[in-house]
């Protein structure tokens, strides 16, 4: 979100990023590269944001993000950029089975399914994870025809549309909850699952047009990339945001402090940090929605509005590492998901050492579990100890073992996560217009274009480019 700068300007001499997380410190590389006198502003002791890798008994123990996406590849090109291109694993997609509680057991789900679209209606058949009437609905999804594109809707009326209310709640609904938090009725279509709505535009059925996508990108897709859903750094996602702290250090000032607030003068824009002050042409605001509009407010109470209006979900993040062999369960997948239907604390867990390798030793295993939504909330002030015993009761519950943990981790983000509500693209449009007429004024951040890794590089280094006049991209 930019104010782009007119035919002939020449770029601003000095820029400050406020935010420290990737999206901060990616736009803060690429006005290094660009020779840009740049300041990020933090208040964090260590940059990264939710980014952050820890160890414990042996195990890496990913407090935020494990992993991205391979589809998306701008995480993937700024990992090439830094060197770090060996360092990059994939996920064990030859074990990826991930399971999902129905009824207090753990069912694993079809094969054949992309995120709640079935491209194998055998499989989703044979399954006991969905009722007799639940299948018919998704055999019958296939017979759908194509139609004009629709209003923006929330993903549940979506799901629920094309497979019926029992697939939203135990597919879209526990998916969903991992990566934003939220639930499917509170979540723009469009903005969460672009893709599928072009496929319900195009084919009228999902599951018909997901089949014709993967027999176009032939039985291994294209490129190297596509081999493994998922990728990461051998040493954890933390690596990357070292690595650009690393490349920036010397070249930008950082400086540890809570901004109070920001002016717009004829010169540029001040920005007020305890007891001093720095000036600087542009400022990049690459910090939550919620607190670019307090810092706006002074200078455009318009924009505030809009930028309050895209919410923002809380999750906790617990990992458990138990030693073997009295942990005796076998971790023979991903791990599973816990629909809200189900009544329980958990949102998610990860069985760590199947799904990525050389994170845990053989005699250890490592359960990393997710809670979002009311569910964190709820638990966000309870003491570590307490909240990794309530974790380990629960699946001790769900999994039917005995061991007791050997240590723990947790990890606490509150406001972390932002949700993309139904006319989300609106609100961004409303969000871009009022930054378009505050010359100098920049906002990047999870809150606009994508929540994931990838899309929080993509945008901060696309916005550190226009400013620096290297790109119109």
């Amino acid at each position: 979100m930019s104010s782009r700068s007119q035919p002939g300007e020449s770029p601003p001499r000095s820029v400050v990023v406020i935010g420290g997380g990737i999206s901060g410190l990616a736009a803060a590389y690429e006005l290094v590269q660009a020779g840009i006198d740049c300041t990020i502003i933090d208040p964090s002791p260590t940059l990264g944001g939710v980014i952050r890798t820890e160890h414990a008994d042996g195990c890496l123990v990913e407090a935020g993000p494990d992993s991205f996406l391979a589809q998306k590849p701008w995480a993937l090109e700024l990992i090439k950029e830094l060197g770090l291109e060996d360092q990059v694993i994939g996920s064990n997609d030859e074990r990826r089975r991930t399971f999902v509680l129905r009824k207090g057991r753990l069912v694993q789900i079809p094969e054949g399914i992309q995120f709640m679209a079935p491209t194998r209606i055998w499989p989703v058949l044979r399954s006991p994870m969905l009722s007799v009437g639940a299948k018919l609905r998704i055999a019958s999804e296939v017979l759908r025809r194509p139609r004009a594109a629709q209003p923006d809707r929330s993903v549940a009326d979506f799901v629920t549309d094309h497979y019926g209310s029992e697939v939203n709640e135990y597919l879209a609904q526990p998916m969903l909850a991992g990566v934003y938090g939220a639930e499917p009725e509170n979540l723009s279509v469009n903005a969460v699952l672009p893709r599928f709505v072009e496929l319900e535009t195009r084919y009228g059925s999902l599951s018909r047009g997901l089949l014709a996508a993967m027999r176009k990108a032939g039985p291994k897709g294209k490129g190297a990339s596509t081999k493994s859903l998922f990728l990461t750094l051998r040493g954890g996602m933390q690596t990357l945001t070292d690595a650009l702290v690393s490349r920036i250090d010397g070249k930008a000032r950082r400086v540890q402090a809570k901004v109070a607030g920001i002016r717009r003068g004829e010169n540029g824009w001040t920005i007020q940090i305890e007891d001093s002050r720095v000036e600087a042409d542009a400022v990049v605001l690459a910090v939550p929605a919620y607190e670019a509009g307090r810092l706006l407010e002074p200078i455009d109470s318009e924009i505030v509005e809009p930028l309050n209006s895209i919410p923002y979900g809380s999750s906790i993040t617990v990992g458990l590492v138990y030693k073997r062999p009295a942990f005796d369960h076998p971790l023979d997948g991903f791990g599973f998901l816990v629909p809200r239907v189900e009544g329980r604390m958990l949102a998610a867990c990860t069985w760590v050492g199947t799904k990525f390798a050389d994170r845990v030793p053989g005699n250890r295993a490592l359960l990393r579990s997710f809670l979002s939504g009311a569910q964190a909330r709820e638990r966000m002030s309870k003491p570590p100890q307490e909240l990794a015993r309530e974790i380990d009761t629960e699946l001790k519950g769900l999994m039917g073992f005995t061991a007791d943990p050997a240590s723990f981790r947790v990890a606490v983000w509150d406001r972390a996560m932002a949700q993309y509500p139904v006319g989300h693209a609106q609100i961004v449009k409303q969000v871009r217009g009022r930054a378009g007429m505050l010359p100098g004024l920049h906002l990047i951040g999870n809150a606009y274009e994508g929540i994931g890794i990838p899309d929080c590089i993509r945008l901060g280094r696309r916005t550190a480019r226009l400013i620096a006049g290297t790109s119109a991209q």
